[in-house]
């Protein structure tokens, strides 16, 4: 998957919870749903953006499907953000000169 993709998905507030509920460990569609004020049908189309990403993956146990963060999902980002985290001091360094020299 892309960087674009994976913000994408995240874009949306309710898949970012999803996804902060997964980091407590795997779920059902059930329970990811709990205190969403959203259909059955809703949260699966959340999933499926989210498995689409490449962020999550599932597993069938018996009649259930089961939810975790997929391993390695996040790395496009990572990487994308590596590019960057020496870019970023520098600029806030500047900025922090500029606030000071504005207040003398």
């Amino acid at each position: 998957m892309t960087e674009a993709e994976i913000f994408k998905a995240l874009a949306d507030p309710t898949r970012r919870q999803i996804m902060e509920r997964l980091c407590g460990g795997e779920r059902n569609a059930t329970e990811l749903r709990e205190g969403l004020a959203m259909s059955q049908p809703a949260v699966s189309q959340h999933l499926a953006v989210l498995r689409g990403a490449g962020l999550i993956e599932e597993q069938k146990l018996g009649r259930q499907m089961r939810y975790r963060i997929k391993t390695g999902g996040m790395e496009p980002v990572l990487d994308w953000l590596t590019r960057y985290r020496a870019f970023w001091p520098a600029r806030v360094d500047k900025l922090k000169t500029l606030l000071r020299e504005m207040d003398q």
